[in-house]
């Protein structure tokens, strides 16, 4: 007992020390701990550039846009199209007129193109016409290319076989345009988890084979991912299933770089070139607002993981429940990227201690800062804020998307105060002007 201890005369001395040492504890350390919560950014060193690719989408014949709704794609946000999306390109061929179209469209909406040539029942000739006509005759200069969809999922079909078949079509079309830059493999499920049970774990080995085969040929290393339904029998997620997933996204990236490392020996840039909360068509998911927050929260992850190209499937859809826009309106994840397109350009460091709020900085070229903050949580939350090496010349306009605001400008927030106060599921912007 500690009053026995004080009064023993020869324990005193070291009792008192530790008594000392307590009370600085409680004063000192604590305290700072307590700082040390919520969210930070530290302005003082740039990670780098943020690809401004990263805000794609997939596209194609098979659920083109129509002209009425094409202001509404100009105005999105949206910096990169691939096409023609899908299991579509697997089971059809290209035509020149759809492939005008496509680039017209392209330009017309401000988007890079990306094109996706025949690998299931194509040849490599038809792959070398097509990137002829397109580069050569027309002067599109399309630089992203790939070869197969998810050939994971072809019938009958191994890695062995794909690796043949993938490089004498490779060959062929760099052989027509040595400058074009190639992605692959286009499998449909990176795992979410490094361990070698879980059922998708094989996939990260078709990466890994292709790469140690055609990793030379290859300028960017490209997944896909629908991490719902969970199995096929599993039904519709939940609502808290969807707000715990964007998590995997820590472990995806850093073990696919491994991989690429492991395979060639060397890194490779990455991109997830397709991606939704569900590859089901008939689930609801990707049509709810609780799916807006999870795509705004899953796609600032990947921008922090610092991927090359990300594209969302798809653009537009009027049949199923994929698609940024529907057929008269624009379902909710659209309005992640009119916030987005306002995000800064240069990255910075920035961490959340709040399982349920994360936080994505940036400056932009005028030097003023961005923060993406989202709160997956279904209840509103404060939480502290510390900034490093930037000081504000002004209160921070803020823009937010909830269930009551579409991506709307609310007014402003002193940043300074060192304190936010964030909606229940919402994704809030906040751009600070620099000091001069």
């Amino acid at each position: 007992m500690l009053h026995v201890s004080i009064l023993n005369r020869g324990r005193k001395p070291l009792v008192f020390k530790y008594l000392v040492f307590a009370c600085l504890l409680i004063l000192f350390v604590l305290p700072v701990a307590a700082q040390d919560t919520g969210l930070s950014v530290d302005a003082s060193q740039p990670i780098g550039a943020i690809n401004p690719f990263v805000y794609g989408v997939n596209y194609g014949p098979w659920a083109l846009v129509p002209v009425d709704m094409w202001p509404m794609v100009a105005s999105s946000g949206v910096t990169y199209l691939r096409f023609p999306a899908g299991n579509w390109g697997d089971q059809n061929n290209i035509s020149e007129p759809q492939l005008d179209l496509f680039i017209t469209q392209a330009r017309q909406w401000h988007a890079e193109p990306h094109i996706h040539v025949r690998l299931q029942n194509g040849t490599p000739e038809q792959a070398a016409e097509l990137v002829r006509y397109a580069n050569i005759e027309k002067g599109y200069n399309v630089r992203y290319w790939s070869i197969g969809n998810e050939p994971n999922l072809f019938k009958d079909y191994t890695v062995d076989q794909f690796n043949k078949d993938w490089r004498p079509i490779a060959e062929a079309m760099l052989k027509v345009d040595p400058k074009i830059i190639l992605t692959g493999p286009e499998v449909s499920q990176y795992p979410p988890t490094t361990d070698p049970s879980d059922y998708q774990a094989p996939l990260r080995e078709w990466v890994r084979q292709f790469l140690k085969v055609n990793g030379d040929l290859v300028g960017l290393v490209s997944i896909h991912r629908y991490p719902f339904p969970l199995s096929m029998n599993s039904g519709a997620e939940t609502d808290d299933q969807i707000r715990a997933n964007p998590n995997e996204w820590d472990t995806i990236i850093p073990d696919l770089h491994a991989v690429i490392k492991d395979a060639i020996g060397h890194d490779l840039p990455v991109a997830v070139t397709e991606v939704n909360s569900n590859w089901d068509n008939g689930a609801s998911a990707p049509t709810t607002f609780i799916h807006a927050i999870w795509w705004a929260d899953v796609l600032g992850r990947l921008i922090r993981q610092q991927v090359e190209i990300v594209n969302y499937f798809a653009l537009f859809t009027k049949d199923s429940n994929f698609g940024l826009l529907a057929r008269y309106d624009a379902r909710p994840a659209y309005y992640v990227y009119l916030l987005y397109k306002q995000f800064g350009t240069q990255l910075l460091t920035s961490a959340s201690t709040d399982n349920d709020v994360s936080v994505t900085a940036a400056t932009k070229d005028d030097g003023s800062l961005t923060l993406m903050v989202v709160n997956r949580a279904a209840e509103a939350k404060t939480i502290p804020l510390a900034i490093k090496g930037f000081t504000a010349s002004g209160a921070a306009a803020v823009w937010l998307l909830d269930k009551d605001h579409k991506a709307e400008n609310t007014g402003t927030q002193d940043l300074s105060t060192g304190t936010l106060s964030l909606p229940a599921e919402s994704v809030t912007l906040y751009i600070a002007p620099a000091s001069k």
